[in-house]
């Protein structure tokens, strides 16, 4: 299991702290250290279920900088995880990836059922 994250981020610590305590085993890997590859992103992202723009981290600084709500709507998907691989703070943090499953974003409850599942609890 594998858990992109941005090391300074609180939520991010929370989520490692949440996996730590469950005694799950993964692998931390801070993206704007290791940032990921267009083709990482797309298996993510459709592993995930979720529309791509689930992937922006609305909240932050840099995509409100630099007007990523409008420019979304004339993009295309392949622009949209190009910009994703070029700027790793626009990515939404952290993103869990398991063997059936990636999750976006700490949602203690979903990690809780797609981590059970996983374990074939």
């Amino acid at each position: 299991m594998k858990m992109y994250c941005y090391k300074k981020c609180s939520t991010c610590k929370k989520a490692a702290a949440f996996l730590r305590e469950r005694g799950s085993s993964f692998e931390e890997i801070d993206y704007t250290e290791q940032p990921l590859s267009i083709e990482q992103l797309r298996a993510y992202w459709q592993t995930s279920g979720l529309p791509l723009k689930k992937f922006f981290n609305t909240s932050g600084i840099l995509y409100r900088e630099m007007g990523i709500k409008e420019r979304l709507l004339k993009m295309t998907e392949d622009e949209q995880l190009e910009l994703l691989s070029q700027y790793p703070m626009l990515v939404k943090r952290p993103i869990l990836v398991m063997k059936s499953a990636a999750l976006v974003g700490f949602d203690e409850t979903r990690w809780i059922e797609q981590l059970n599942k996983e374990d074939g609890l």
